[in-house]
């Protein structure tokens, strides 16, 4: 998977398409002044969200001075492109990014814009806490959510929890456990995992870190603090891991399954496999390669399990907050990039328009309108999940710098193949 990437493709528009005509107005107050001159946009290449991204230009430009155009490029070529452009005469007035550590780099280097105070307070008032804090850096807003929330979440079959007497979903890591165990008792895979990405496994890793230690502790790692991967934190996650490795949860052949293929999904769809741990893109993706299963309400899903002394909320969640739109220091008409962002991503016809690519939209007070479209209880779990969250914690391989995030996936991928101990991902991390 490109971790850099937006909601899974065409497989999210199945998913809650007439969610559309449930949008409500909440638009935002805006600055009160319409920009002038030309703006440029810069995005991905993406298939569902491209068309999106122009209709709201399209329509913006019929009722103001300003005139936007967008330009997309290749998911693996922008960031670099990114890098070069934002400092020089080339770069565009607005930019996607994906907030979090990536956007600090950014801010470090001097080429965002502060918009904390160039934004309409009331039009930063619309988006849900925990996700509009992943455009901020240092207290200071530099970007605004501009697709919708991908947490990650537990799958689970509901006819194979009924065939090995599983009731409920895991809400503890003992009940956790004790699952894994009835699972493995009827011959089935207890956790469908991709191990042969690195990233899949990353999942687990980031919730457990976030329930012993809290959000934290990560926060540490992320800041590059010295010592902050020797948290003992760390290494308890880790060995906790070991213990799901050890316990058989993942069965014999996770370290060559891929995602990509589907090859997780299908095991839990089939009722080869118990439960899955995944980002919410997995509902669209199964209601594609496994129709049958989703509509027949085989599906659950529910919250990660808390953990035995935890320091961390049960209700903080991992994954994507969302993509952002930042404004460029270098921009030339910063005013009309503000006046576009205030006047487009919080607009009925936008937000619309996300929820008909399978977009949940990171407005805070529209949980009623998922409630009232297609696939209400799941689209309503995953916006619940986000808007209680104290904390949403960015995916790590996005947050970390590239060379520290490639060294860490593959010393993580090593400790659930048994070729690393906890003690020596920590050791080796830190130096």
């Amino acid at each position: 998977m490109k971790r850099f990437a937006t909601l899974r493709t065409a497989a999210a528009v199945a998913a809650v398409t007439a969610l559309a005509l449930t949008a409500s107005a909440c638009g935002g107050s805006g600055s009160g002044a319409a920009g002038s001159g030309k703006v440029t946009v810069w995005s991905l290449q993406n298939d569902t969200l491209n068309p999106v991204q122009k209709r709201s230009i399209d329509s913006y430009n019929g009722s103001r001075d300003t005139k936007v155009t967008l330009k997309t490029f290749v998911n693996d070529p922008y960031k670099e492109k990114l890098q070069t452009a934002l400092g020089s005469a080339e770069a565009p007035d607005i930019f996607l990014n994906w907030g979090g550590g990536n956007l600090a780099t950014y801010v470090k280097a001097g080429t965002v814009d502060n918009l904390t105070n160039r934004l309409d307070k009331d039009f930063q008032k619309e988006f849900l806490p925990s996700v509009l804090a992943g455009g901020m850096v240092d207290g200071k807003l530099y970007g605004v959510p501009m697709e919708g929330v991908q947490p990650v979440a537990l799958f689970y079959n509901k006819t194979v929890f009924a065939k090995a007497g599983i009731k409920e979903p895991p809400a503890t890591w003992a009940q956790l456990l004790t699952d894994i165990d009835k699972m493995k008792a009827k011959k089935v895979t207890p956790i469908a995992l991709a191990g042969s990405q690195a990233w899949t496994e990353l999942m687990w890793m980031e919730y457990l870190l976030d329930r012993v230690g809290g959000p934290e502790v990560f926060a540490a790692i992320e800041a590059g603090r010295s010592g902050a991967w020797e948290d003992p934190a760390v290494t308890t996650a880790l060995t906790m891991i070991r213990q799901l490795v050890d316990r058989g949860a993942f069965g014999k052949k996770y370290s060559t399954l891929g995602q990509d293929s589907g090859g997780a999904n299908a095991l839990l769809s089939s009722g080869k496999a118990g439960m899955e741990l995944m980002g919410s893109w997995a509902y669209a993706d199964l209601l594609t390669s496994a129709p049958a299963f989703v509509k027949a309400g085989k599906l659950g899903w529910s919250p990660f399990p808390t953990v035995p002394n935890g320091k961390g909320d049960p209700k903080n969640v991992v994954g994507n907050p969302s993509n952002y739109f930042s404004v460029t220091e270098k921009s030339g008409n910063k005013d009309g990039a503000v006046d576009f962002i205030e006047h487009t991503v919080d607009q009925p016809s936008y937000i619309a328009d996300l929820l008909s690519i399978g977009h949940v939209p990171a407005i805070a007070g529209i949980k009623g309108q998922l409630m009232g479209g297609v696939n209400p209880e799941f689209t309503g779990f995953i916006y619940g999940l986000v808007a209680d969250a104290p904390t949403f914690t960015q995916s790590w391989d996005q947050a970390l710098a590239p060379a520290t995030a490639n060294k860490m996936l593959a010393d993580l991928q090593k400790v659930f193949n048994k070729q690393l101990t906890p003690k020596q991902f920590v050791q080796d991390m830190s130096a």
